[in-house]
């Protein structure tokens, strides 16, 4: 009995020994394997310049990364030197790429460590501007942080700032023109990258030494732009799951070969992540529509015996929610709430703007970008805490919605960042919210 109860005391220290991301850290994009869900308490429902606001950092450059919280430190990327302003972008030759530590107590920055970019950078016009140089969330470990800026490949820093490595991924351009944004994740010892613009590739690297482990090409990449997360598999086993155009796919997370695919929406780009609970994924995208659950698991083409429903629901770029067998999102100023098991509408509302106050009614005018860009065009995508769900459109109007089978509109805030577009998705820690504009970090908390 006593070795019994030695072995298991031993067997929960070293499982704390190996892992120094905390619970409640939010150390990936959308934070605990992309769910955008926060287990440890509740963020306030509102907030403005003078209320609930902790601190306010000015950022070296814009960007459109999330930011990611691990103990006292936040991280995010940014760029300088050129195309920070639309109207005078400036010569391509002076960008500079940026990995940003701010102190989560006083929102200081502790340090600003410079990326030098390839040279081979899209030039800063059409679609690309709307996305930019710093797109892709990092990712920690709680020893080292991780950060992937497309062309200029995936770097690795310690958490006091000292640079580890640095690996290319590819060089390759989106045929479109769109750039380049899916996330770093980690997985065991290894930095999985979805290079899938740079090489039309996933790529395993070590986490020590950024050498390449695993390198999975297919034409399919082409047009994706989400990130993966990892389900587990009757059987105890894990796969990567992440969606590409026409269909979902389950790789190996020791190989990165496919181990089966499943046919889903119909459309071209897949701009969003696939959210998983229980061993079933869901994705919900929006260019051409479409929306599915899938479980996980089988071998080659599991489109008949794994897709539980499909639909022609529309998402845009927005990942979805799980949330207590209900998936909710926000696209083009409309909040979204499907039933997960059957994945038919529970509800339909008029997202109500920083105008108006929230009305029973929801006849408001709705969300709208600044400068005419509407909510549609949006990036962010919603995380939830205490039941409660946080999203911020383009123009940073941030509205709080309880989850629920009918819809219910708390509040609408907003900053006085009038000039700054809020492409970030939000993280939460500790019953602090941390939302990101091209300008500031703002830091919400009672």
């Amino acid at each position: 009995m006593l070795r019994s109860a030695y072995c298991a005391a031993l067997l929960v220290a070293i499982s704390f020994n190996t892992n120094s991301v905390e619970a409640t850290d939010w150390a990936r994009f959308r934070g605990p394997n992309g769910s955008g869900i926060s287990e440890d308490g509740a963020v306030p429902v509102t907030w403005s310049e003078s209320e609930n606001l902790k601190w306010k950092a000015k950022l070296p450059g814009p960007g459109s990364s999330s930011p990611i919280v691990v103990g006292d430190k936040i991280f995010l990327t940014c760029w300088t030197g050129y195309a920070t302003s639309r109207e005078n972008p400036g010569n391509i030759d002076d960008l500079m790429l940026h990995l940003v530590c701010v102190n989560r107590t006083n929102g200081e920055i502790q340090w600003t460590k410079p990326i030098e970019p390839t040279g081979l950078e899209e030039e800063y016009r059409g679609m690309f501007a709307e996305n930019g140089y710093a797109s892709h969330t990092p990712c920690s470990d709680g020893e080292r942080v991780y950060a992937f800026f497309g062309k200029t490949g995936a770097v690795a820093f310690d958490m006091e700032g000292n640079q580890l490595w640095q690996t290319s991924l590819g060089t390759e351009s989106d045929p479109r023109g769109w750039g380049s944004a899916s996330s770093p994740i980690l997985y065991g010892k290894m930095l999985i990258v979805p290079a899938t613009s740079e090489s039309k590739a996933i790529v395993a690297l070590d986490q020590k030494t950024g050498k390449e482990i695993w390198r999975q090409e297919a034409q399919g990449f082409t047009g994706t732009w989400g990130t993966p997360v990892v389900a587990q598999l009757e059987d105890g086993s894990e796969q990567l799951v992440m969606g590409v155009p026409y269909e979902i796919w389950g790789l190996s997370p020791e190989t990165g070969k496919l181990k089966w695919y499943a046919e889903t929406v119909d459309s071209d780009s897949m701009c969003s992540s696939v959210v998983e609970h229980d061993g079933i994924v869901y994705t919900v995208e929006g260019r051409s529509g479409g929306a599915a659950a899938v479980k996980v698991g089988g071998k080659g083409d599991a489109t008949k015996s794994n897709v539980l429903w499909t639909g022609r629901n529309r998402g845009r770029i927005s990942t979805p929610i799980y949330f207590e067998d209900r998936l909710y999102w926000i696209s083009n100023g409309v909040a979204n709430c499907l039933d997960a098991k059957s994945g038919e509408e529970v509800y339909q509302a008029r997202v109500q703007s920083s105008s108006a106050a929230p009305s029973e009614s929801n006849s408001s005018r709705g969300f709208r970008g600044r400068g005419g860009r509407g909510g549609g065009q949006s990036y962010s995508s919603p995380v939830v805490a205490d039941g409660k769900m946080y999203y911020v459109n383009r123009s940073g109007d941030a509205v709080v919605v309880e989850l629920g089978a009918e819809y219910k509109q708390l509040a609408t805030n907003k900053f006085e960042d009038d000039d700054s577009d809020f492409h970030a998705t939000p993280a939460i820690s500790n019953g602090q919210l941390f939302i990101r504009s091209n300008t500031y970090l703002y830091c919400v908390a009672e």
